[in-house]
């Protein structure tokens, strides 16, 4: 009686667990939500953002003039004075304020600015691109995650087969069926197979330690396995290979933050030469003075403008060098921008051939497993009735473990073939996005 309520108290405290205590369950979306929260990496680029955007206030300070206060009080040690006035006072206290403005005649400070803003828009693409790349980490991630628990099913049911098995041939070695040596055999496959069974359980322990990692999750966890769209969705009749490139052209982050450098290049040249032209400064100034004891021709409160014009004319071929060396950054930039183009074709080529591969063999693999299945059940069927031997039955059964891991391996790379065409064409992030937006409006 006390052995059955203490079943029933252990069975109702398990269950009567909350959902986080027994370990939370997460979906590639919920995943990727984490990951944009969580990251480390993402938040050095949008901290890379937030430094831009001080950038551009510190260039928009440079437009606007300055004005400052001063004082000034001195304390001498006596006082001197002459027949008629006085040389030397007590102290003296000064205090006033000061405008000073300065500016290149050739603008270079509007320049400036405009590089500025162009740099913040050029960080946003980069944190764009930062987001997608380890958007796809986490894909990645995932299905390597869901490969090892797959591995890890076919692993077990493979020692489940394996045990049958040897069960079956020690008992047809009691009735003189089979020699021991079909016996060893049997024992000797079943070790390995639980050896393998070993491993593949401690690398599924491993790949949910690197997802665990890479999204930014604690504790105990499980995931969701969910079906990407199929290739149909993808591979559109009227959008082929040179459909994805143009897309691709059009929309990767990194791409456009690479125009935009060209284009910061470019005024940064532009700024350069600025060094060329004067600069004029122009300065107000109010100030105010009393000394004691104060003499009667002292100029007590003053009010004064000023305007300097400033033109070096010969610096060592300095500015000669600043103009060389910006314009070998543009074209780098123009270097680095056609690079990246054929690059950027080359990655969206190799991630349709893939996705093209993977969809063409995920079929045979699939007829191939369900083949494994029907050969190794007949050759089963007929070892017990003695009609195979055991090496029929272990070719059979190393066919179905191969077949089983080859389909899953395919399954899942297909699936992340889809995320790598989206991410090669730069639609990644958008799509993610949207699908956020629309289950949360849901």
């Amino acid at each position: 009686m006390k052995k059955g309520l203490l079943f029933i108290f252990c069975f109702l405290f398990i269950f009567a667990l909350p959902p986080m205590c027994r370990g939370e369950e997460f979906s590639l979306e919920e995943l990727y939500s984490l990951a944009l929260k969580n990251s480390e990496t993402i938040k050095i680029s949008e901290e890379d953002l937030y430094i831009s955007e001080q950038e551009k206030d510190r260039a928009m300070a440079v437009l606007l003039p300055k004005l400052s206060a001063f004082g000034k009080h001195t304390q001498y040690s006596d006082e001197k004075r002459s027949a008629t006035s006085i040389l030397q006072p007590e102290y003296t206290t000064s205090w006033g304020l000061r405008l000073d403005q300065s500016l290149s005649l050739s603008g270079r400070e509007l320049t400036a600015l405009k590089m500025a803003k162009e740099t913040i828009v050029k960080s946003g693409f980069d944190l764009d691109n930062v987001k997608e790349g380890y958007l796809l980490n986490v894909a990645s991630a995932y299905y390597n995650l869901l490969k090892s628990k797959k591995a890890a099913e076919i692993a077990r049911a493979n020692v489940d087969r394996l045990t049958k098995h040897r069960d079956a041939a020690q008992t047809r070695l009691k009735v003189g069926e089979v020699t021991k040596t079909v016996l060893l055999r049997a024992e000797a496959e079943l070790l390995g197979a639980q050896s393998a069974m070993i491993k593949a359980e401690n690398n599924l322990k491993f790949t949910k330690t690197v997802l665990a990692r890479t999204v930014g999750i604690s504790g105990d966890y499980d995931v969701k396995e969910e079906q990407q769209p199929s290739v149909l969705n993808i591979l559109t009749p009227d959008c082929r290979l040179d459909c994805f490139k143009g897309i691709a052209l059009s929309e990767r982050a990194e791409l456009k933050a690479v125009e935009l450098q060209k284009k910061i290049a470019e005024n940064e040249v532009t700024y350069t030469k600025g060094l060329y032209w004067p600069t004029l400064s122009v300065e107000g100034v109010y100030s105010k003075q009393e000394s004691y004891p104060s003499s009667p021709l002292a100029l007590k409160e003053s009010i004064y403008g000023g305007l300097k014009l400033d033109f070096p004319f010969f610096e060592g071929g300095l500015r000669r060098a600043e103009v060389r060396e910006a314009r070998a950054k543009q074209r780098q930039a123009e270097y680095r921008l056609s690079d990246l183009k054929h690059s950027i074709n080359v990655e969206v080529e190799d991630a349709y051939l893939n996705l093209i591969t993977q969809s063409g063999i995920l079929d045979k693999l699939q007829s191939e497993k369900e083949y494994a299945v029907d050969n190794y059940n007949a050759v089963s069927k007929q070892f017990e009735y003695g009609l195979a031997n055991s090496v029929d039955v272990m070719d059979a059964n190393t066919l179905l473990v191969t077949a089983e891991r080859e389909l899953a391996n395919a399954k899942y790379d297909y699936q992340l073939s889809i995320l790598k065409l989206k991410r090669a064409t730069g639609t990644l992030l958008k799509t993610v996005v949207s699908q956020q937006s629309s289950v949360s409006s849901q």
